[in-house]
């Protein structure tokens, strides 16, 4: 399904699931997906990222999905910062 959405030219929201045990398929989109067509969320209040599972989500975890991704893709927490930040702006058609 993530697939058919990346050929429609949608972004995937990727949040503290990604850090569960148990998301196997989830890991297998985020390092299918190129960087370009990934953004953050953080599925608030639900959903926070290990170690914080089970509680109060919010946006202060970010940095743990973001480690996450870039350990994925074998590249850096800035690159996947700057990047999801640039993909969050063009999406929501932000200027700075």
């Amino acid at each position: 399904m993530a697939r058919e959405y990346l050929n429609m030219g949608f972004y995937l929201g990727i949040g503290g699931v990604l850090t569960f045990k148990n998301a196997k398929k989830l890991v297998e989109v985020a390092e299918y997906a190129p960087l370009s067509s990934i953004v953050l969320e953080t599925d608030c209040p639900y959903l926070a990222p290990v170690p914080f599972r089970g509680t109060r989500n919010s946006s202060l975890n970010l940095p743990y999905v973001v480690d996450m991704i870039a350990e994925l893709k074998g590249i850096t927490a800035k690159e996947v910062m700057e990047k999801t930040w640039e993909n969050a702006k063009a999406l929501y058609q932000m200027t700075e």
